[in-house]
């Protein structure tokens, strides 16, 4: 080689070590953000009663506004308090609180029964109710006709006008016969109805089916009541020319049955999500009971043969109203709530009621619990591994915030919580969404454009290697604040099946120091 070739050769070999200690090197790869922890899980609901203005409306002839501020104000609580799902009373005694062409408007809203408050109340309900991210479920009382306290007289189009022999006067109530064919269709046309017009989440049946017995003093010189039987004879002897074969307390035992179980089939095959609760009577059937529990039979008084509908899977959830204290003896929660988890073989959900407003002042009143009661009849719940979450009765007392039970609630509600899924209504989940930045720094949250619609969004922020957990309704603007480290939303939709979440880095990831060798 000459020597101007070797002078080229060490030019050209100095110029490609130059050029390669330029190149820059690729930048190190963004860690993925971490996934955060379940969901947490539990129905947390309050039943807002509106027989006899017991929660809402707070008293009969308030003006629209003054009804739709106390419905703000009502939802507003639950969503403080971290609840997931209101369950709304929207026909007390065969009336209504929503616009229908079945029933006469509800006395509770004007004060005379058939009174329009010129608005649809139920329609309200639905839209704020979702707006907050919650639940609305519609409470029917499937049988009652009339309240004992009720003031105004029966509307020219109530059941009781239109088709007298279908309703009973039974001791200072007025009642629909179960074994009425009229009086029980006139019940699942109602239930249809709603649900083919509202956009509830649930129907929610309570623990009314043949009244509560009642009962006459004997002629005088006697201290002794007599129990008056139901007057359903004309059905019964319908029943028996058509060639029923049935005893009498086993052919009313049916009646509602049948009611049960249409009702469930007629849910599902308008809205297929839309699930269905029962509130039953706490107390099991006499020959199945636990030793030890005592008193008042609903299969022999009421009629209601709840482990049968728990047998078949003839609702979603059941509800079994367990108003007696964790220490009680004869009836006691801890006990009861056992006894309707082992019944429940078909793995519905078990939600117990919890007698809330039972909360007062012990001075005044000894039956009157404490705050304490609640606390301890949820921790039992939850350590129940069958009982997914609990209803209060009812709304005034969390409203009231009687003895500070809302202020001890918020304390072990830390944090929202999604309702449990239900997969026997279906599994198919969302898709998962989009997270978008935008020009406010803020993060837009997408919904997929395919496959289940999301009812509300999961979101988890993450800051200081802590998880945050917070409820998104899909139906109000989908934006979050950049106020963390990294973002992870999932989907839900109305079922609580829940999609893949989405994740982003707000604040780029310190990469993480190799130590020393």
């Amino acid at each position: 080689m000459s020597g101007r070739s070797r002078w080229y050769f060490a030019a050209a070999t100095a110029s490609v070590l130059l050029l390669a200690g330029c190149v820059t090197k690729p930048p190190a790869p963004v860690a993925k953000v971490p996934s955060p922890p379940p969901a947490p899980r539990e129905f947390r609901a309050v039943w807002v009663a509106t027989v006899a203005n017991i929660d809402w409306p707070s008293k009969p002839g308030l003006s629209t506004a003054q009804q739709h501020a106390e419905i703000i104000a009502i939802l507003d609580r639950a969503r403080e308090l971290r609840l997931n799902a209101v369950i709304f009373q929207v026909r007390p005694a065969a009336d209504a609180l929503y616009a229908s062409s079945l029933e006469p408007w509800s006395e509770y809203l004007t004060g005379t029964q058939g009174g329009s408050p010129g608005y649809d109340p139920l329609a309200v309900w639905v839209v704020e109710a979702h707006r907050r991210g919650l639940e609305l479920h519609a409470w029917f009382n499937p049988y009652r006709a009339r309240h004992h306290e009720a003031k105004s007289p029966f509307a020219p189009n109530h059941l009781a006008k239109t088709n007298p022999g279908s309703v009973k006067k039974y001791g200072d109530l007025w009642w629909m016969d179960p074994g009425d064919a009229i009086a029980s269709g006139r019940t699942l046309a109602v239930v249809a109805d709603v649900v083919s017009r509202y956009d509830i989440d649930g129907v929610h049946i309570d623990d009314y089916f043949y009244p509560y017995p009642s009962a006459v003093p004997r002629p005088r010189g006697s201290d002794v009541k007599e129990m008056l039987d139901f007057p359903d004879e004309p059905s019964w002897k319908e029943y028996r020319k058509g060639g029923g074969k049935l005893a009498r307390a086993d052919w009313r035992r049916q009646n509602v049955d049948q009611l049960v179980e249409r009702i469930y089939g007629t849910i599902h095959a308008l809205k297929p999500w839309v699930k269905f609760g029962i509130s039953p009577f706490g107390l099991g059937r006499p020959d199945r009971r636990p030793p030890g529990i005592e008193g008042f039979s609903q299969y022999d008084q009421l009629y209601a043969n709840v482990e049968r509908w728990v047998e078949q899977g003839w609702f979603d959830y059941l509800t079994p109203q367990l108003y007696w204290p964790v220490a009680g003896k004869a009836q006691a929660f801890g006990v009861l709530l056992d006894y309707w988890a082992r019944q429940n073989t078909m793995k519905r959900h078990l939600w117990p009621g919890l007698f809330t407003s039972k909360i007062g002042d012990e001075t005044k009143d000894p039956k009157a619990w404490a705050p304490a009661e609640i606390m301890q009849q949820i921790a039992v719940t939850r350590a129940n591994p069958a009982a997914g979450g609990h209803v209060h009765f009812s709304l005034v007392a969390l409203l009231q915030d009687r003895r500070g039970i809302a202020t001890q609630l918020r304390a072990i509600y830390a944090q929202p919580a999604l309702v449990p899924a239900t997969p026997w209504l279906g599994t198919a989940a969302p898709a998962a969404p989009k997270l978008q930045r935008e020009a406010d720094g803020r993060i837009r949250i997408i919904p997929a454009a395919k496959g289940e619609a999301a009812t509300n969004f999961a979101v988890w922020r993450k800051q200081d290697d802590a998880w945050n957990f917070s409820v998104q309704p899909a139906s109000e603007p989908m934006v979050v604040p950049a106020d963390a480290e990294a973002l992870s939303v999932s989907a839900v939709d109305r079922l609580g099946n829940e999609s893949p979440a989405a994740s982003l880095w707000l604040i780029a990831p310190k990469p993480k120091l190799k130590p020393k060798p």
